[in-house]
């Protein structure tokens, strides 16, 4: 779906490519990878409020932006893609990122933090998840797939110079995206009916996004497939 949004931008007008830029980090965030860690970063937290959710959401997408503009910018520029073997430790990274918070969420969920929920207001839920913690998540997030977004927008836009304000305009519109995925998320776990249905759920998305994690480092190293 990526090449055929990128190719929309061929002898395109300026305004077109910068639209084409907003569909593609719109699209971004749903990407699979994005999924898995977006629902265990909010459900691992006791926060349920939407608006809590939005936050860690922003957060995250900002971090995602700024690495996906420091590694998109030199491919621009130099017109080179990374070397296959630093892409591939960054989508490890992810990986490892995706893994750690499963794992995270499974020990919360073991220990019981998720029926406690179901006993305390609002009011008294402590944060598990800062805003910095969100960032850096973030910022690991946003090195795997930055050589692929490069690709698109090279091969799509003759113009550096608009290449760039499109790599910009993609960064923000990821993290706007994000962050209204991440704030559904949020609206759906904090819902006064789903309250006690997340502690079921819990185990599953953990193991879930384990599985997927380990998954995603193998496909990574060729492996294993990746057809998304």
């Amino acid at each position: 779906m990526d090449e055929w949004i990128a190719g929309l931008s061929e002898g395109a007008s300026i305004g077109v490519v910068i639209l084409v830029a907003v569909l593609l980090g719109v699209r971004h965030a749903t990407d699979p990878d994005h999924i898995a860690a977006v629902s265990t970063l909010v459900a691992a937290g006791r926060e349920r409020a939407t608006g809590a959710a939005a936050r860690l959401g922003l957060w995250w997408g900002l971090g995602h932006a700024v690495t996906l503009v420091v590694f998109g910018i030199p491919i621009l520029v130099a017109e080179r893609y990374l070397p296959e073997n630093v892409q591939r430790g960054a989508e490890s990274a992810v990986a490892a990122l995706i893994v750690f918070l499963g794992v995270r969420l499974l020990v919360r969920w073991r220990h019981g933090a998720f029926e406690r929920l179901g006993a305390e207001s609002d009011d008294h839920a402590h944060p598990v998840r800062t805003s910095h913690g969100a960032f850096g998540i973030g910022l690991v997030h946003g090195m795997g797939g930055s050589a692929g977004v490069g690709v698109l927008l090279l091969a799509a836009i003759p113009s550096r110079d608009v290449a760039i304000a499109a790599l910009l305009v993609l960064a923000l519109f990821t993290a706007v995206s994000m962050t209204l995925v991440t704030t559904g998320f949020g609206a759906v776990l904090g819902a006064n009916g789903t309250r006690g249905a997340v502690a079921a759920v819990a185990p599953g998305l953990g193991v879930a996004s384990l599985a997927f994690g380990l998954w995603y480092a193998a496909a990574a190293w060729s492996l294993a497939p990746y057809p998304f």
